[in-house]
């Protein structure tokens, strides 16, 4: 399972910053017009709300089993999760939990 895991948090990171990435360069904008475009319509914007609470759940499971397991290898999926998304740092956190050693 740790090899699909580490593949689905690859593959989390590069198919959706595809998209930003050709967003921002078609429309000349830059993270704040992307983050515009997140509240265009009420779609988007209940999208939006989705994956912020679905960020802040996983975070707050970070952490937690982190100062359990005294484990600060797997804070590593917060910034993922902030920085790219939750479909990269929740198969990141399930990769960095399930490794051996």
């Amino acid at each position: 399972m740790n090899r699909l895991w580490l593949g689905l948090a690859l593959w989390g990171t590069v198919h959706p910053m595809y998209y930003f990435l050709s967003y921002m360069q078609a429309e000349g904008v830059g993270l704040a017009g992307l983050s515009r475009a997140w509240y265009v319509n009420a779609s988007t914007t209940g999208l939006t709300w989705d994956l912020i609470i679905a960020a802040l759940s996983l975070t707050v499971w970070v952490i937690y089993e982190a100062s359990k397991t005294r484990d600060g290898l797997r804070l590593l999926a917060i910034p993922a999760t902030f920085c790219i998304g939750v479909s990269c740092g929740l198969p990141l956190y399930l990769y960095l939990r399930g490794r051996r050693g």
